[in-house]
């Protein structure tokens, strides 16, 4: 009886394995195997070869300006700008893949907060086998699955043809945070709106969707506001600047990708900036910053900001900043401290009167905030409900936003900070949001993550090699299934190699795997093995 018990059990075991082969791969086969990034929720894939023919075309049920472009774009990136002179009279026609039919149910192409961006990938379909198949609910689940087709297929230098290996496949798709973010400063250096696209588009082939534009600091205040438009006399000249319609060029351009745009002002400090056309804004010629708390023209400049922004920025959310304020001009300018004795506040105090009520001039405009995680800190229980609070300083405070019932999004520094060169991509890949949260509803509090570009040393020379390829290691995290993420970042080196190689030859400046952040390859060798 034992020994039927064991051939019981090993004939279940092979027919397991059987089935895992041809239907649903394993996490181990799909690091080995499949160069998908990031990696989907499931993948089948089988053995045989398939070729695009010289007119791959798109057929859909979905009349769409965005989803025609995005085939276009991804035709583009695949081709790579190759000659295709094959011999297609050669090929056998059940091989061809005449084009790419794409179903949408939504005929809604707003881009918002949270929409659906699932899909459902077929190479090739099992109802038309000439045609890969894309089903998505919203155009901008259908934009994923194009980037994933984009990644199956291959320039086969032999024979000039565009290929598609290891057919038939299947993969189903969906990300498991709805805010996937990474932050650009042009106020520590001035971005040109050609390289402001770029990273847009390099955002795209990590399925990242959220560009938070950190536009203005102390250093520097470069964009238009024609509501008071002597604030960017603060940018640094004159040719250093973004008008209203470079500011809705970025947005519609980043819609275009399935890409929200997050405008931040940073208030109270961090502003010093402003009070260059405005200097009635500054506490005194002699101490800067934080702007002036006590004076009513201070709240109709940031009211007229966020006028300004809502016509402009349609995100769902506006950033507040609220960080690293100090307040000694407040209480060492005479005309402020007198104001702070006369409404019985502290400079704490004030603070917290500044944030809250930046906070209600943003609710005003239709905004729900995000404020850096020093206003949770200090004052937690007086913040909106509608606030996300942004988590920067370190471990531990997302658990304690979530349990306050309040949304947060994390970007602690020692892992998510890309201007930390000595931050591996290994740690990237590592870190996790939901670190210590265990109740299910606190943890869909968590609505996602951010890697952040601060400017410091960062230009247009830099900024690509400084953020790729460590920000697509936080960007699997931040799609894939954490039970089909590596537990041990080595096990994708040789898939984020892949994508790392992916986006050099998309023109994409992505830096080596090997050696720190924005590390320069250190002889010669495949890009492979970098």
């Amino acid at each position: 009886m034992r020994k039927m018990v064991s051939e019981t059990f090993f004939v279940v075991v092979v027919v397991a394995l059987v089935l895992g082969n041809s239907l649903l791969v394993s996490s181990e086969s799909e690091n080995n195997k499949v160069k998908i990034w990031p990696m989907p929720v499931s993948v089948s894939y089988g053995h045989s070869h398939l070729y695009l023919s010289n007119d791959f075309g798109l057929s859909t049920n979905y009349e769409s300006g965005i989803l025609n472009d995005a085939f276009d774009m991804m035709l583009a990136v695949i081709k790579l700008d190759h000659i295709i002179d094959a011999n297609f009279s050669a090929l056998h026609d059940s091989h061809l893949l005449q084009g790419l039919h794409v179903d949408i149910s939504s005929p809604n192409d707003q881009l918002q907060y949270d929409i659906d961006e699932s899909y459902k990938l077929m190479v090739p379909s099992s109802e038309k086998p000439a045609y890969a198949h894309l089903q998505a609910q919203t155009v901008y689940g259908a934009l994923h699955g194009l980037q994933t087709f984009s990644q199956l297929c291959h320039f086969n230098f032999t024979s000039r043809v565009l290929e598609v290996h290891m057919s038939p496949w299947t993969i189903i798709d969906h990300p498991r945070f709805s805010y996937r973010g990474l932050l650009i400063d042009t106020s520590r250096h001035y971005l040109p709106l050609p390289v402001i696209k770029k990273v847009i588009d390099s955002m795209s082939y990590a399925k990242l969707n959220v560009l938070h534009w950190h536009i203005v600091d102390s250093q520097s205040f470069p964009l238009e506001i024609r509501s008071y438009p002597k604030l960017w006399d603060g940018a640094y000249s004159p040719s250093e600047r973004y008008t209203v319609a470079d500011a809705a060029e970025v947005v519609s351009y980043a819609q275009k990708r399935g890409i929200n745009v997050l405008a931040e002002i940073d208030v109270p400090g961090h502003a010093l900036s402003w009070g260059i056309g405005y200097p009635s804004l500054w506490p005194s010629k002699d101490c800067q910053q934080p702007l002036d708390v006590s004076s009513e023209f201070t709240f109709k400049v940031i009211d007229g900001i966020l006028s300004d922004f809502s016509k402009i920025f349609k995100f769902k959310f506006v950033h507040l900043g609220g960080d690293e304020v100090n307040t000694r001009c407040w209480t060492t300018t005479p005309h402020i401290s007198k104001w702070l004795k006369k409404h019985g506040m502290n400079e704490s105090q004030a603070y917290q009167y500044f944030v809250l009520r930046a906070q209600n001039l943003a609710l005003s405009h239709g905004y729900e905030i995000i404020n850096w995680e020093e206003t949770f800190n200090d004052f937690g229980n007086k913040l909106s409900r509608k606030t996300v609070v942004h988590n920067w300083l370190g471990g531990g405070v997302a658990q304690q936003v979530v349990a306050s019932g309040l949304r947060c999004i994390v970007s602690n520094q020692d892992k998510w900070y890309l201007d930390h060169l000595d931050t591996t991509w290994q740690e990237f890949y590592a870190n996790e949001p939901l670190t210590n949260i265990t109740n299910l509803k606190q943890q869909k509090l968590v609505i996602g993550g951010e890697v952040c570009m601060w400017g410091e040393t960062i230009d247009g020379s830099d900024i690509e090699q400084t953020i790729w390829p460590r920000a697509a290691a936080a960007a699997e995290r931040l799609w894939t299934p954490y039970d089909k993420l590596a537990k041990n970042p080595r096990e994708v080196t040789g898939r984020l190699a892949h994508f790392r190689c992916l986006l050099n030859q998309r023109g994409v400046a992505a830096a080596p795997l090997a050696g720190l952040g924005r590390a320069a390859p250190e002889g010669p060798g495949s890009c492979y093995e970098q």
